[in-house]
């Protein structure tokens, strides 16, 4: 039997993302020589719609005008707020999830299925860069870090080549996993990942640190950001002294403990005034620094700029980026 799937293109979706989750399709029928999947691309006008990367892709109908299909896969990428603010393509993937479709999301497509109400009592996933905007919109999501999630007839994916190893999940269910595998092998793809698999690399390949002692001290350090942790608070932990803490630190990441955890404190920030539009005061709040005054001295020093000239930076690149590359 064909399952017939359509790809939703988003304005600025990720172009990589997409094409990891239709080429398994086509090698698919390829190396099986079988019809296993059929698809289709649909907008929300039926027009074309330009990737992040500037390239167009011409959609075969709009998805109002899509009837029926097995699955349905959002595809988004650098701009999702403006379909999270669009209803009517909300009422079209409940309708569709109501007629039995299997409806799922690539990259920050996640932003648009929880906008519809399509992943509550759900576990879900999204891009790593984008997880900490998606928790904070959606604080009661259970969203988990891994490559990709399917719940009850909904799916999410982290996007990039995670794609593929979601999709090679898809054939091996329609057909089996030595199909899987050998489509694998068409994209030199020697080993498929497990959907619990974490996105990111771990903090010792991370960091280039060797210390099993500092990689712990980095997971705290990670896991405390709007409430920071005293670094003699964080050696205790570890079973070291503070002492013991400086030098590592020192040694293996060339900075003080206290600089490398404002940087992350200060990451975390820049990611939130880029992908939202959330108060800086609440963002500084949610970073751990008690005030609006505080994370802006913190972030000039380390970045150059203040958070609201970050935030109109961010705001005037997402505007260039909507309009065809020059020739």
């Amino acid at each position: 039997m064909t399952t017939r799937i359509a790809f939703l293109l988003v304005p600025q979706f990720s172009m990589m993302a997409f094409s990891a989750a239709i080429e398994p399709l086509r090698s698919a029928n390829r190396v099986s020589e079988r019809r296993l999947f059929e698809w289709q691309l649909v907008s929300a006008d039926g027009n074309e719609v330009m990737a992040s990367n500037g390239i167009c892709i011409a959609a075969h109908r709009s998805l109002a005008a899509l009837a029926k299909t097995d699955m349905l896969v959002v595809c988004a990428g650098l701009e999702p707020a403006q379909f999270g603010r669009n209803h009517g393509i909300h009422h079209q993937l409940r309708r569709l999830a109501r007629h039995g479709s299997v409806v799922g999301a690539i990259s920050t497509g996640s932003f648009i299925l929880a906008e519809a109400g399509l992943l509550s009592g759900r576990r879900c996933t999204v891009h790593w860069e984008y997880a900490d905007s998606f928790r904070s919109q959606y604080p009661a999501l259970a969203v988990s870090q891994d490559l990709y999630v399917v719940d009850r007839g909904v799916f999410t994916c982290s996007g990039g080549t995670a794609a593929l190893d979601m999709m090679l999940h898809f054939v091996s269910e329609a057909s089996g996993p030595g199909v899987a595998a050998a489509v694998a092998e068409q994209f030199i793809h020697p080993q498929i990942r497990r959907q619990e698999d974490h996105q990111r690399l771990e903090a010792r390949a991370r960091y280039g640190i060797d210390s099993p002692k500092l990689v712990e001290i980095v997971r705290l350090m990670e896991g405390a950001i709007e409430n920071p942790i005293d670094i003699s608070q964080i050696a205790s932990r570890a079973g070291i002294s503070a002492r013991q803490v400086e030098r590592l630190f020192r040694e293996q990441l060339g900075a003080p403990p206290k600089t490398f955890y404002i940087q992350l404190r200060l990451a975390r920030a820049r990611t939130l005034l880029r992908q939202t539009v959330k108060p800086i005061l609440s963002i500084a709040l949610e970073c751990g620094f008690g005030s609006t005054s505080h994370l802006s001295h913190a972030y000039r020093r380390v970045f150059g700029i203040a958070p609201t000239e970050e935030r109109r930076r961010s705001s005037r690149l997402v505007q260039r980026n909507r309009h065809v590359p020059p020739q």
